[in-house]
């Protein structure tokens, strides 16, 4: 009997050991090539509410949030074919976007199709949030000072989209939504990672607010494979 349970546990062992080795990663870095754009101040001055927040340090335009050796903040990547299909459990606990000091945060997010985006508005003056999907219904409502928050969900995958506030026009974050848990976000040092890819073949697309996308072809088995991504101005025709 002893025999009999050793040789469950024995064969259980490796079959972790076998799924645990089909497990793959891509792991990468996004940098900037070229001359970058200089990002300036936010003019708060025609806003008393806002630029009483920021009157000891402005807001800066975040369309290029570069960090050390020009590395991106803010790119959105993912598996965006090769995901075998399948269900994949959807978080119940909501993204949250804030809309506090005047400004939009995080800059990137992403939500599964039927999780939940919390939009916060903790700054106690009128909002307004506009977002601009094209397979989802887009919607425009106001955020009064007394209404801190409102959930939102997504019920079609799509890349990222805009959202902004018509009063505070330098307000401005992206939202992606997706069917599957294989994407990352950058922050600063440019850096991304997306785990649990089954051997395969995939096509990964990194998403900036403006640039071109880019994208790639890699080959995914057994542990960690690099694949970076650059992004630059387009030519000027």
């Amino acid at each position: 009997m002893k025999r009999f349970i050793h040789m469950v546990m024995a064969a259980a062992f490796a079959v972790g050991i076998a799924t645990t080795a089909q497990a793959g990663s891509v792991a990468g870095k996004i940098v900037f090539e070229g001359e970058p754009i200089v990002m300036k101040p936010v003019d708060t001055s025609a806003v008393p509410e806002c630029h009483a927040m920021h009157k000891d340090k402005p807001i800066m335009r975040e369309e290029l949030v570069l960090g050390p050796g020009q590395t991106m903040a803010n790119i959105y990547v993912e598996v965006t074919k090769g995901v075998p299909q399948k269900d994949y459990p959807v978080p119940t606990e909501p993204i949250v976007l804030t809309q506090e000091g005047c400004r939009y945060a995080p800059r990137m997010v992403a939500v599964r199709v039927g999780q939940p985006l919390k939009v916060l508005n903790p700054d106690g003056i009128l909002h307004n949030v506009n977002y601009l999907p094209k397979a989802n219904p887009p919607q425009n409502f106001a955020m009064p000072a007394n209404m801190k928050e409102k959930d939102l969900t997504f019920e079609k995958a799509e890349a990222p989209f805009m959202f902004k506030c018509d009063i505070h026009p330098w307000m401005g974050a992206y939202c992606a939504v997706v069917t599957h848990p294989f994407f990352s976000i950058t922050k600063e040092d440019g850096v991304y990672k997306i785990d649990g890819l089954e051997p395969g073949e995939y096509e990964i697309t990194a998403y900036h607010e403006r640039l071109p996308k880019q994208v790639a072809t890699v080959k995914v088995a057994d542990g960690e494979i690099t694949q970076d991504f650059k992004f630059s101005r387009p030519a000027k025709k």
